[in-house]
């Protein structure tokens, strides 16, 4: 089954749907009975449900069922809760948590964000207490972990709007968002989606480069002695090098002494470079 889908987005609730359904011109696919999904010849939105768990299953079903086998952008959106920020301020993740596990994610930003960026915890409950540096969702880690099975790294982002915080719960612990509440709030922020959805088509235009670069991948392993984790480190850096168009080293050429020195040239480069399209 061919489809013209490059950009999937996936909300965890139908009222964070409904303004990006609107503002990109999707239609709901009826042939789908599994989750509400809506498409148009370049965008896929998937209704998860709320959670981890329903998050995981909705990435997956929609890949398996839609997905070309091409590099495809897959952007989260949604609300999350924070301490200080003002309801309906928009943050992308650049650093995922998962709360019950400890696990980490880091969504590497090689373009210049739309908004400002913070650090995302993922938790298995609602949060009322955000005593922790970030904002707080239920779904993130999941959708993170699921989406890097099925595209590269810099093609998956987590943008979130603030729904309520520390203050607000302070005042009424037992007030729960209503669904128009948390469209309107996403209705504020739909250019900032569209932004993102720009600059990340931007970037996977020059994912053919960073193909190249992971098709020399083995070439490196095979000159130079890598751990299995750094293995894993020197595939990211290459494949990030060179979708922003950073040169690299001929694998021949012997200029380095071991895989460590591999990685901290590369990890320099990175670091000089202007990562910005």
């Amino acid at each position: 089954m061919q489809h013209a889908y490059k950009v999937f987005i996936y909300t965890a609730l139908a009222c964070e749907a409904k303004p990006l359904v609107a503002f990109f011109g999707l239609k709901k696919q009826l042939a789908v009975t599994a989750f509400a999904v809506y498409a148009n010849d370049g965008i896929c939105l998937t209704v998860t449900g709320c959670g981890k768990a329903a998050m995981a299953a909705g990435v997956a079903y929609s890949q398996a069922l839609f997905a070309d086998g091409g590099e495809a952008i897959l952007l989260n959106v949604g609300v999350a809760g924070h301490a200080q920020q003002v309801v309906g301020t928009v943050l992308l993740a650049d650093k995922i948590i998962d709360a019950d596990s400890g696990r980490c994610f880091y969504p590497p930003l090689v373009f210049t964000p739309p908004c400002a960026t913070e650090l995302l915890r993922t938790a298995s409950v609602p949060q009322l207490d955000y005593s922790l540096p970030g904002h707080y969702d239920m779904e993130a880690s999941a959708f993170y972990e699921t989406a890097s099975r099925f595209t590269c790294a810099e093609l998956i982002q987590c943008l979130k709007v603030v729904s309520d915080n520390q203050e607000a719960n302070l005042i009424s612990p037992d007030v729960r968002l209503e669904a128009k509440q948390v469209e309107a709030l996403l209705a504020g922020q739909v250019a900032v989606v569209e932004q993102l959805v720009a600059s990340l088509r931007q970037l996977a235009s020059h994912l053919p480069a960073a193909t190249l670069a992971i098709g020399q991948y083995p070439a490196w392993l095979s000159a130079y002695r890598f751990t299995a984790a750094e293995s894993q480190q020197l595939q990211k850096l290459l494949a990030g090098l060179a979708v922003v168009g950073q040169s690299l080293p001929d694998v021949a050429d012997g200029q380095f002494a071991n895989g460590k020195a591999v990685l901290a040239w590369l990890r320099q480069q990175r670091d000089a470079g202007e990562f910005y399209l």
